[in-house]
């Protein structure tokens, strides 16, 4: 489903990304662990197709469509999401405005009608519900004033009303505690299909033991370093990346 091969790509002209490939099929969920520094959050938005992070070299493609020459929006209309480490605020516009604009332009590439304001308010409060996102949250402008994990919920709430080919989950677990750690990683779960793919970017075993992972990658100095099964992640939490640093520098 994805496919990433010999990628390179740069920041300010400082190569993060070193030659990395890495292939997803559809039904898995793969997941990539690494230091600080490794390059885990450059890739994401490399395939998000963010300003400043350049491609230089190397190919993506998405059900054999490349990537790297559309625009973020072009990227999104092929089914691609990407859920952020630190969830973008959005002042002045509401939530609600901003996930109708968003599922209607999905259903737009598509060739599909507009969502009556009736179905889609009835689609949002259901997901809403199940993901612990309170009713006032959708009324407030986009992430502002809201708490890490409210900022989290509602990433993976747009995630589940989008219904993406493929999700890429930047440390979604980063400043959760287990309470809404497992909100979440039940919202991923219940999209779990064999037609949709993951990619699940984390430091730390403790999200791997909600979303279990088909397939561990070790990213390490811009490229991967060791691949296996979810026994490596465990390996990593007990072991740490000392080895694997070393064997990349």
């Amino acid at each position: 489903m994805l496919n990433i091969n010999d990628l390179h790509a740069s920041v300010d002209d400082k190569e993060i990304i070193r030659g990395l490939s890495l292939s997803v099929k559809a039904g898995e969920v793969a997941a990539i662990m690494g230091p600080n520094g490794a390059g885990k959050s450059t890739l994401s938005y490399v395939l998000a197709g963010r300003a400043g992070y350049e491609a230089t070299s190397g190919d993506v493609t998405l059900g054999g469509d490349s990537l790297l020459d559309l625009a973020p929006n072009e990227r999104a209309a092929k089914g691609l999401f990407l859920a952020f480490q630190y969830p973008l605020e959005i002042p002045g516009v509401t939530t609600m405005t901003f996930l109708k604009a968003a599922m209607n332009a999905q259903r737009k590439q598509r060739g599909e009608a507009e969502m009556s304001t009736v179905d889609f308010m009835k689609r949002v409060r259901s997901a809403a519900d199940k993901l612990g996102v309170h009713q006032d949250m959708l009324r407030r402008p986009l992430n502002v004033g809201f708490s890490g994990g409210e900022k989290k919920r509602m990433e993976v709430l747009q995630m589940v009303l989008l219904e993406p080919r493929f999700a890429i989950l930047d440390e979604t677990d980063s400043g959760l505690d287990i309470d809404a750690l497992r909100i979440v990683a039940d919202g991923v779960n219940a999209l779990r299909s064999p037609d949709r793919g993951f990619l699940v970017i984390t430091h730390y075993q403790r999200l791997l033991d909600y979303i279990k992972p088909d397939s561990v990658h070790v990213l390490a100095a811009g490229r991967i370093v060791k691949s296996g099964g979810p026994e490596l992640a465990l390996e990593l939490e007990k072991n740490g990346y000392r080895d694997y640093v070393a064997d990349a520098a």
